[in-house]
């Protein structure tokens, strides 16, 4: 059912982009900014496509590599706190999506298929579900997390955790493949939120990297492209290690709002071909 809004004795009925901005504007007319986000529309994303999003994530980050094998659909379901059913839902959209495959009989189960182009197919089809201020958005959220782990980093980090970034660094310098450069600079941005020595902010960067960053890469698939962002992840560790807390933050927060907006280009120009 499509949303509905109530206002001044009209009703009217919307439908994506337009029922949230609507809402929104509900919202604000008679609660006021500050408290509109609560009144925000909710995601209408089943229990069952949360968990192949959940998956379908890993995947694209490499944490569930190709050939691996799932838990069985008890402990996915005990996991994950749902019902075996929805499990078995989830699996069926990551069948058809070509993300899995199951084998019957013994040794058999459920085992990830990595895309043969890597994750770019999965990442375009993605992209086409943001509309250009839900892109914005992310980027922005992503922008403060980025900078706020930065910045702890640059107060908290250990000697041990400096070494550790500068050999992040240097393993996304030297990958060559379109897939190793997005795992490394997936990769260095974890272990920044690591050495900010926050569980919330790691956990809160891990979930944007499988969101937002995956679709960041998109739009970077040259060698000048790579050797600013080795470029960038450098000057990061510089600053972190110099407890440069403003650097950090500054740096870190630039290279989210550039990736973002070279991420909005690119999917302009898909809608004009």
């Amino acid at each position: 059912m499509k949303p509905v809004f109530i206002a001044q004795g009209v009703r009217q009925t919307f439908s994506g982009d337009q029922a949230r901005a609507e809402g929104s504007r509900v919202a604000i007319q008679f609660y006021g900014r500050a408290t509109a986000a609560v009144f925000a529309p909710l995601e209408s994303s089943s229990r069952s496509e949360l968990v192949a999003r959940r998956l379908t994530d890993a995947i694209a980050l490499g944490l569930l590599p190709d050939a691996k094998q799932l838990p069985g659909e008890a402990d996915l379901a005990h996991q994950f706190g749902v019902s075996t059913v929805t499990i078995r839902e989830a699996l069926s959209v990551l069948r058809q999506e070509g993300l899995i495959e199951t084998r019957r009989g013994r040794g058999g189960g459920s085992f990830v298929r990595a895309p043969g182009d890597g994750i770019s197919d999965l990442a375009n089809r993605r992209l086409k579900d943001f509309s250009l201020v839900e892109l914005r958005d992310l980027g922005d959220v992503y922008a403060a997390i980025a900078g706020a782990g930065a910045a702890l980093a640059a107060r908290r980090a250990s000697a041990e955790d400096v070494a550790q970034l500068r050999r992040m660094a240097a393993q996304l310098a030297e990958a060559r493949e379109p897939d190793a450069r997005r795992r490394a600079d997936a990769q260095f941005h974890i272990e920044v939120t690591v050495a900010a020595q926050s569980t919330r902010l790691y956990h809160e960067e891990v979930a944007l990297q499988a969101e937002f960053g995956t679709l960041l890469w998109l739009a970077f698939g040259d060698d000048d492209s790579h050797a600013q962002m080795v470029a960038t992840c450098n000057t990061v560790v510089d600053a972190i290690e110099a407890r440069d807390v403003l650097i950090a933050r500054q740096t870190a927060e630039q290279r989210v709002a550039d990736s973002t907006a070279r991420l909005i280009d690119y999917r302009l120009g898909q809608e004009l071909r």
